[in-house]
């Protein structure tokens, strides 16, 4: 089942469950999906990758707005967007720790040949596409960053 068919599953169960976090980030999520479907060139296709990138955006967003909503003293305000988090994030593939990382890049390293900072963007390339949904962007780069010096 594709990640916006198991959307469209969950909101009927959170709807059984009354749910109401649950249900209305489920709703956001669709919108947001139904939004990327229609958009111009999409052909009402939505391929899990880029379904994948979509949820992503959405939890990272939603962290953000915790981290302001703490600064302004709004702590009721900060947990329920939390709570909208950790349901957007269990859409998430299990994040890979820095060890796993590593050991990816080293992999990638030793399979592209790479030397030095110069290879540093092929390297990058591969990683960010291996790894993607799994890891963030910026901890791959200061991983490569460290193997390549």
């Amino acid at each position: 089942m594709d990640l916006f068919n198991q959307i469209n599953h969950d909101i009927a169960e959170a709807m059984k469950a009354r749910d109401r976090v649950r249900l209305d980030t489920l709703r956001n999520i669709k919108k947001v999906f139904l939004e990327a479907k229609t958009a111009p060139g999409a052909n009402y296709q939505l391929p899990d990758d880029q379904a994948l990138k979509i949820v992503q955006k959405l939890a990272k967003q939603g962290r953000e707005s915790a981290a302001t909503y703490i600064e302004a003293g709004r702590q009721d305000l900060a947990d329920g967007e939390l709570a909208q988090v950790k349901v957007i994030e269990s859409y998430l593939p299990k994040p890979l720790s820095e060890d796993e990382i590593r050991e990816q890049v080293k992999q990638i390293i030793a399979e592209t040949g790479a030397e030095g900072m110069k290879d540093m963007g092929r390297v990058m390339g591969q990683a960010s596409k291996q790894m993607a949904g799994k890891a963030d962007g910026r901890t791959i780069s200061t991983i490569v960053k460290s193997l390549l010096s």
